[in-house]
Formats: C-alpha cells, sequence, structure tokens
C-alpha cells in the first residue's frame, strides 16, 4: 500500500500570529473521517499517513488518470470563520503541507461563515492551451535592475476579469506554482528546471511591467492560458518547498543581458508549445541532465542561471557565507536579535544564551528549531533560504508591532467618523481609514495595504474597493457610513479573535510593543539607522548604563533592527518620523496626536515647510 503525508499549519499575519487550538479533520474520498487532530503552540498538528497510488504513475507520462488519492480538510476555530479545501493530492512518499489562511470573525458576528478552496488537479495535467505572450525587457517601460518583489500581487482570473487580488510573498509563491503545476515526484533536475522556468516567468512579468504598463493593479494572474498556475490556499510538497527556498532569487537569462528571459512552458503532451516541456523535463533528467541543460534544451544555447540579492521588503541581505557553530560577528548578532524576538510568538524556539555575535550552541539549538517550525532543513546551519526566512518572519512581527503602536498613537476609538471620504478626500479621517485598512490587510489577503499619507489617492481607492468586495458591499470606492461600520467592526474583531502574539494584547488594540509602553514599566524601541546608546538615552531621559542594565549588553554596540528595553522615565518620548510625499505639520500633528507647535519646538523650525526624507522628531504622549 503506498503511502503520502499530510501536515496542517494555522498561521495568521504573515506567519507572524500562530493558531493554536485550531480543529481540524481530515476527510476521505467517500466522506469517512480520518483524523481529529489539533493545531500545537506552533499552529501544526501532527503529521499523519493517507493512503495513495504508487509514485510510478506520476512519474508516467503515458498513464491516463490522475496518480494521487485527494482528501478534504475542515478547520475551525473559535473567532474565526471555518474553512473547507477539498481535492487535495496527496502523493506516496512525499508530504504535503496544507495552510490553514483563517479570517477573523467581526464583531457582533453571530456564527463563522466558511470559506471554500478547490485544490484539483495540477496544470500538467491539464488539457487547456496556453497563450503565454511576453517580452524580453526591450520595450520602454521595465525596470532597472531585476528586482524579488516581496510581496508579489497576484489577480485570481484571467487578466481583465472581475476577480480579487491576493499578495504573498515570493518565494511562497513560487512554491504555490510549482505545487500547482507539476507532480512532486519528479526526478530534482527536473524539479529545478520547473522551478527555474516558473520564477524567471514571474520576474519578467515582473522586470517588463508586463500587466502595470496596461493599467492593471497586480504583477501576473493565475490563468494557465496566459500565465501560470496558482491556487491560494493550497498545500504546497516538501520536496518542491526545499527546492524553491534554495534557488527563489535564481532566474534565466540570456548571456549579456539583465533581463529574465521569457520561459514560456507547457506539459508537452497534450498540450505543445515553443517553450519548455514540463513532461520532457523528466525525460531529460532521468537521462542525467542537469537543469542548466535540460533549460538549454528548450531556449536558447546561451541562456544562464544568475542570481539577484535586491529582494523587496527585507531587512537584512544574506552576508553570502553561511553562518554555523564557530561564526562571529555583526550577521551572528542580527540573527540573534530576529531569533529572540521571533520567540515571542513562537515559545518552543529556545532562548539564546550565547554571547551577542558568537554562534554557539543555544544559537544552533534556536536556529534548528526555527528550521523544524518552518520547513527548512533543521541543520542548525543559517544559509540563504534559512538568513530570508528568518529575516521575512521578523519583518511580519515588527510589522505587527508598528501597526499596535501606531493605533495606540492615533487613539482608535470606539465610534466611526461620520465624514464621507472618496478619492481626493485629506485629513485625519483619511488617515484613520488608511491605518485600518492597514492593519486589516495583515489578516485578510485579498485587501492591499495603502499608502500612509493622510491622501485619499488611487491606492487608497484600491484597497476600499478590495475591501468592500471582501465584505460583500458595494464596491463604490467611497467610505461612507456602511462602510466605516464595517471596517471598525473587522478592526474590532480582529482584537477580540486574534491570539496576542507571545500571549500579549491582541494587534491594533494596543498595548506594548514597538514603541509603547511595556510591562514593569519598561518600554520597547526598535534600533534605527544612526541611534547610538546615548541618542537613545537622551531621547528618552534615561541613561547609557540603565538601558544596558534593562537589555543585559556588555557593550555599547547595538544594531539596526534590534529590539530594546527602555526603562520608564517621567518624561515624554518622541518618536522619528522620515517625511513622505503629501505630509504637512498639521497632518502629522493630527496623526501623532499631538500639535504643529509642539513639532517645531522639538526640530527647532521657525515654518512650515517639510521637504520629503526630512527625519523630524514627534512627541508621543
Amino acid at each position: 500500500m503506498a503511502i503520502g503525508y499530510l501536515v496542517i499549519q494555522a498561521r495568521t499575519a504573515h506567519d507572524a500570529v500562530p493558531l493554536e487550538g485550531v480543529e481540524v479533520k481530515i476527510v476521505g474520498e467517500q466522506g469517512e473521517l480520518l483524523y481529529d487532530l489539533k493545531t500545537d503552540e506552533n499552529g501544526e498538528t501532527q503529521k499523519v499517513p493517507l493512503e495513495t497510488l504508487d509514485r510510478g504513475f506520476s512519474q508516467n507520462q503515458y498513464y491516463s488518470g490522475l496518480p494521487y488519492k485527494s482528501y478534504d480538510v475542515l478547520a475551525g476555530k473559535e473567532g474565526f470563520d471555518s474553512l473547507f479545501i477539498s481535492h487535495i493530492p496527496i502523493y506516496e512518499g512525499e508530504t504535503a503541507v496544507q495552510p490553514l489562511a483563517l479570517v477573523p470573525m467581526e464583531e457582533r458576528q453571530r456564527r463563522p461563515g466558511q470559506t471554500r478552496i478547490f485544490v484539483g488537479k495540477p496544470a500538467v495535467a491539464m488539457q487547456e492551451n496556453r497563450e503565454q505572450e511576453g517580452g524580453e525587457g526591450d520595450t520602454e517601460r521595465i525596470l532597472r535592475q531585476v528586482v524579488i518583489p516581496n510581496p508579489i500581487t497576484v489577480h485570481l482570473g484571467a487578466p481583465g476579469s472581475y476577480a480579487s487580488n491576493v499578495q504573498v510573498s515570493f518565494p511562497d509563491y513560487v512554491k504555490n506554482v510549482a505545487s500547482s503545476e507539476i507532480y512532486p515526484t519528479w526526478p530534482d533536475a527536473s524539479l529545478r528546471a520547473n522551478i527555474y522556468a516558473i520564477i524567471t516567468f514571474a520576474l519578467n512579468r515582473i522586470y517588463t511591467e508586463w500587466y502595470k504598463s496596461r493599467g492593471y493593479d497586480y504583477d501576473i494572474t493565475n490563468s494557465t492560458a496566459y500565465d501560470q498556475n496558482f491556487v491560494y490556499g493550497r498545500p504546497i510538497y516538501e520536496s518542491i518547498s526545499r527546492v524553491a527556498d534554495e534557488i527563489f532569487n535564481e532566474y534565466v537569462r540570456r548571456q549579456g543581458q539583465d533581463a529574465p528571459y521569457f520561459t514560456s512552458f507547457c506539459n508537452g503532451t497534450t498540450v505543445t508549445c515553443g517553450g519548455l516541456s514540463q513532461w520532457g523535463t523528466v525525460t531529460l533528467a532521468d537521462r542525467g541532465l542537469t537543469p542548466l541543460q535540460i533549460l538549454r534544451s528548450y531556449y536558447p544555447d546561451d541562456v544562464e542561471i544568475v542570481e539577484t540579492n535586491v529582494i523587496a521588503n527585507v531587512p537584512s541581505s544574506y552576508p553570502g557565507t553561511a553562518l554555523r557553530v564557530g561564526s562571529r560577528g555583526l550577521d551572528v548578532e542580527t540573527i540573534q536579535t530576529y531569533l529572540n524576538r521571533i520567540r515571542r510568538n513562537y515559545p518552543a524556539i529556545p532562548a539564546i544564551t550565547d554571547e551577542a555575535g558568537t554562534f554557539g550552541d543555544s544559537t544552533r539549538a534556536a536556529v534548528t528549531k526555527f528550521q523544524s517550525i518552518f520547513g527548512l532543513a533543521a541543520d542548525g546551519i543559517v544559509g540563504k533560504s534559512t538568513w530570508y526566512k528568518i529575516s521575512s518572519l521578523y519583518a511580519a512581527v515588527a510589522r505587527l508591532a508598528e501597526l499596535d503602536s501606531e493605533g495606540t498613537n492615533l487613539g482608535i476609538g470606539t465610534v466611526p467618523p461620520g465624514s464621507v471620504l472618496r478619492q481626493g478626500s485629506r485629513g485625519q479621517d483619511v488617515i484613520t481609514l488608511q491605518y485600518l485598512l492597514d492593519l486589516i490587510s495583515e489578516y485578510y489577503p485579498t485587501v492591499p495595504a495603502p499608502t500612509q499619507d493622510g491622501i485619499f489617492g488611487p491606492g487608497t481607492q484600491q484597497a476600499v474597493i478590495a475591501f468592500q468586495r471582501a465584505m460583500q458591499l458595494s464596491p463604490d470606492g467611497i467610505v461612507g457610513a456602511v462602510t466605516w461600520k464595517k471596517l471598525y467592526e473587522v478592526y474590532r474583531g480582529i482584537g477580540q479573535n486574534v491570539p496576542g502574539p507571545g500571549g500579549g494584547t491582541p494587534p491594533g488594540t494596543g498595548g506594548g510593543s514597538g514603541g509603547g509602553p511595556s510591562g514593569g514599566g519598561n518600554r520597547e524601541y526598535v534600533v534605527r539607522p544612526g541611534d547610538s546608546l546615548w541618542l537613545i538615552a537622551q531621547r528618552y531621559n534615561t541613561t547609557v548604563d540603565a538601558i544596558k542594565s534593562a537589555n543585559g549588553l556588555t557593550s555599547n554596540l547595538i544594531q539596526v533592527g534590534q529590539v530594546l528595553k527602555i526603562p520608564g522615565s517621567q518624561s515624554s518620548p518622541y518618536i522619528e518620523y522620515t517625511v513622505r510625499s503629501g505630509d504637512t505639520l498639521w497632518l502629522l500633528s493630527r496623526r501623532y496626536d499631538t500639535t504643529v507647535d509642539a513639532i517645531k519646538q522639538l526640530n527647532g523650525l521657525t515654518g512650515d515647510n517639510l521637504s520629503i526624507g526630512q527625519v523630524l522628531r514627534i512627541p508621543v504622549r
């Protein structure tokens, strides 16, 4: 009897918050209940075995049936809408990792709703024609460099269709597409060749701004006719995940060019095309060809595989050398700082007791546990994939902390504003709207985060329309009484139902993180460029020695991104704010509940003019 495996992971806010106690039922093809599970403190169930077909069927292009058995999952947790995922393919010897994107219930919502996801067969088993079109970056509208988008915006339909967009991290996008396009049982060289094609196809869309230049608000679609298959909320297979983590920032180009090559592809059996044959890669891999040799069999002979280290929204770049026991320096201290912060949300990660900047046994133990929680090779070594995952998760955790602090500073009340906002509106109510949408976007994948500038522009309108669609309101992009009411109900529902990071206060409801007051009279501060212990001590009316004592520091060395405990003081501190387009002193005073005169006095300003990039000190009450 052939056996495959399934494990469930329930996490929210881009993995920043694990959901413990989610009830999970796994159901067979005849509707029989096979397993009744609950997620642990990491938001994960045990790995369970499931009967399936022999893996040889999925490696034989002439087999006409589906080479797997499929199963359904029903998941629910108090305070969240339930989730039903059907037709999950299970392959022999492969572990499917099923994410649960549970959505928090709204305030006063009487009973949970249910989201349904149909996974179905991968594109390699489909017979629909592929009409992929693309360019090599020879048009006027191209980016200056190849950038890994983080996140990438995916349209869940054909180009121009009335469908939602979702934003996901680029590695997660690649894993999803590969799991939705091909079989995870294929040889390693075949998997790599296909994943290189998938990565490069997406980067070509980004680099040439294929859709953005046509007026669309997304980077790529999930239409197999035009782009590549993507099923939001589907399971990811470990064999695919490991490869994607290793090569997500590598792509195919022609020698002498920067542009990602347009790597079109099709299954090569029921559908043929001028690009890569997915089934053909299996044959070539069985013959011993390397991934690059396979790619050169379908694309020009001068294509090469290169790497880009330009990754959007990642706080620290990979140093280029793996960190392990015995490593020392600032990069080690960075990882230690990030892991210690992540540990508040994932307490199963052991505390790091090594000296700052020294990679010892406790650092290795923390890295190993982190890797096991997030499906990485648990070797205790911080290579590229582990560095990226730690950095991206830290960014997600820090993002929630920033939103929590910002909500406290804005003083979001319980009564919605009475204004009607539309494109062109400005002022404090627009700032409140943008904050609410920003927070909601962390938990509702189809709602994008607008820029918080106090100006109701096209980006804010797109976010409002997306929110209205998600809530089944009239998507007119105008924020009147009905939309305000729903925004506040969703906002308060998040505060009531989402577990606080590390057992603290729920996000968005006030409390101690990211600069707000914390237990014991302390507050937390995230170190920024240009900071020193002396400057921070002056800012918060304390002393260098007091900060060092509160944080167990043995030297004055601090680094960007480090979270410091600041001993309580009697005077009001300030935060630093970098001026953005559209900012005025009045808007900033309203946003941070202060006055124009207080900002001017703290910064020694004699006029009201501001310049983009200017760093202001904003008094915080």
